[in-house]
């Protein structure tokens, strides 16, 4: 197959691609607004049984396209691969009815109502305008959503209980009295000053209400399902199974995936181990991050000195490696970072809108009454969100009009890609150099370090495998899972907490990154021995970024199928 020359003509593959595009994201208002697409905004998505049944059509008719279209090009023939592989994988799990059941602490539809409006515009009155529509639409849809869950209960599909506890805290929190609703009003401005008369009142009105049905949520989520959630936090080996294809786009052997994390954990221990001796010579781990965190030197006092820090550093990320490591076109040399409006903890990337005009954001979630942060442990984060990591490869993704349809630029995420190539990107800032002070290169080691962990306790717990001896062996149980990650992150107790809700209620997504990054160095060494001598590090990212976010599959034929981006 020839290799397209740019700029490439539409193909039929890519109408289908297209097609698919707009009609779900006529289906998502949610997801357009992450995605930037316009005309969407005031919408909520219809989160009824017949609401995921359109989806699981629009996949079936878009599959049904997709035999009928003939590939022209190495770029066709990676979009109905990658089409068929996603598509596949969501009819699997709405045939199961798996998507149905979907409740837990991170993502699901009871955060996405709320997390959506962070990303909404707050400039003028018809932005406010808009976002007092879009709330207004939450009464409806969580209704639909609550309903959804009934009726997955009845099917016997019901998630487990530690998550519906955590939900019910969850809605507790945002309509506390000094939660996420009771003070949303008071930022609401237009150059400045607070809103005024009908639009204030209409805003209100739609917060009100907005508040009541999350409250409501709460309610019903501990008188109706509650008691009908099983205690057992394992998914089990066959949901289990199909959820680490989704979130990998790639098959593993997960006995010896589950080995090879334990290994991994124990290599890293030993790298941390060394690297602490370069910052407490004859001292401990624990030494060595009590003086980091002691040292001044390290520490930023207040949330916008935490902004203003990560912007600095991703700005100079930019700066360093355009034009010498990475090949980055003008648009993407835009990042915004934020602090997020929520108090969960956390932090995590969303990409730029299709015309760039909202640029790609790196938002920190920071947990209430926290005011100080160490720069030690957080400087790969940047390099994770930002450059090399999520923003290089999701808004060159996005730029790449003049290759891609749209479904391939903006709407096909694989966490195992996005994700493996964000922990990638970490280990090639330590191989570049950008690392080399111990103390940031220890936190680059403690970040490894969790993801590791997070492996051994997902696959372990999910499939009922042994524990490891550390925590005595034999069943999974919470308190050796806690143990298990307590020895292997240092992160606080709060966040740790949290971290662990989200390996058990969302089960596969955890490993994600961890695996993600094995796939893409087996890669990256395949190619390297493929070349040999004419190996480039810089081509070889380019060729693999321009693929998108496909699964990881998908994209080790993709990229070992030809020299050249495809």
């Amino acid at each position: 197959m020839s290799e397209p020359t740019l700029p490439r003509r539409p193909t039929a593959v890519d109408a289908v691609a297209d097609a698919h595009f707009d009609a779900a994201v006529a289906l998502s208002p949610i997801e357009a607004t992450y995605l930037g697409v316009p005309g969407h905004d005031h919408e909520l998505d219809d989160l009824s049984p017949a609401g995921y049944a359109a989806h699981a059509d629009l996949a079936r008719e878009t599959l049904a396209r997709l035999d009928a279209a003939t590939p022209v090009d190495a770029v066709d023939e990676v979009t109905v691969a990658a089409m068929r592989e996603r598509l596949g994988l969501q009819l699997e799990t709405h045939e199961a009815g798996y998507d149905r059941m979907e409740l837990n602490v991170i993502a699901s539809p009871l955060q996405a109502c709320r997390d959506v409006v962070d990303l909404m515009p707050t400039d003028t009155e018809q932005d406010w305008a808009t976002i007092a529509a879009r709330l207004g639409q939450v009464p409806r849809a969580l209704g639909q959503y609550l309903g959804t869950l009934r009726e997955s209960a009845e099917r016997g599909l019901v998630t487990p209980r530690r998550q519906v506890e955590a939900c019910i805290r969850q809605c507790a929190d945002l309509t506390a009295p000094d939660g996420y609703f009771a003070t949303f009003l008071a930022d609401a401005r237009v150059d400045g000053a607070p809103l005024e008369g009908p639009l204030a009142a209409q805003l209100q009105r739609a917060v009100e209400g907005a508040a009541a049905a999350y409250e409501q949520a709460g309610t019903e989520l501990a008188d109706r399902l509650l008691e009908r959630a099983p205690r057992e936090d394992a998914a089990g080996r066959e949901r289990y199974q199909l959820a680490s294809r989704a979130f990998l786009g790639a098959r593993v052997d997960l006995e010896e995936t589950y080995a090879w994390g334990q290994e991994e954990l124990a290599r890293v221990a030993a790298e941390m181990a060394a690297t602490a001796q370069r910052i407490v010579p004859g001292g401990t781990l624990a030494e060595a991050v009590e003086r980091l965190d002691g040292d001044e030197a390290y520490r930023l006092h207040g949330t916008e000195a935490l902004r203003a820090w990560m912007q600095v550093r991703a700005d100079e990320a930019i700066a360093d490696l355009a034009g010498t490591h990475f090949d980055i076109p003008d648009p993407v040399r835009t990042i915004e970072c934020r602090i997020a409006p929520t108090q969960t903890g956390g932090i995590y990337y969303t990409g730029p809108s299709d015309d760039f005009t909202r640029p790609g954001r790196m938002w920190w979630s920071v947990p209430k009454g926290v005011t100080e942060f160490g720069t030690w442990k957080e400087l790969t984060t940047v390099y994770h969100e930002g450059v090399p990591g999520h923003h290089l490869q999701v808004a060159q993704t996005v730029h790449r009009r003049e290759l891609l349809n749209r479904w391939r630029r903006m709407m096909c995420w694989v966490s195992g890609h996005g994700e493996g190539w964000a922990l990638y990107a970490e280990q090639l800032m330590a191989e570049l150099g950008y690392l080399e002070d111990p103390g940031t290169y220890l936190g680059m080691l403690d970040a490894q370090s969790l993801r590791a962990a997070r492996v051994v306790i997902d696959i372990g717990v999910h499939c009922g495998f042994e524990a490891p001896a550390e925590v005595g062996g034999g069943a999974w149980t919470y308190d050796k899972a806690w143990a298990f990650l307590t020895a292997h992150a240092s992160n606080d107790e709060a966040t740790l907490r949290f971290e662990l809700d989200r390996y058990l209620g969302w089960p596969g997504q955890a490993p994600s990154y961890k695996v993600g990054q094995r796939l893409w160095l087996q890669l990256r060494e395949e190619v390297r021995s493929r070349d040999g001598d004419a190996f480039s590090l810089k081509d070889f990212h380019r060729r693999a970024l321009d693929v998108g976010s496909v699964g990881l599959d998908v994209l080790r034929t993709a990229v070992l199928d030809g020299p050249t981006a495809t």
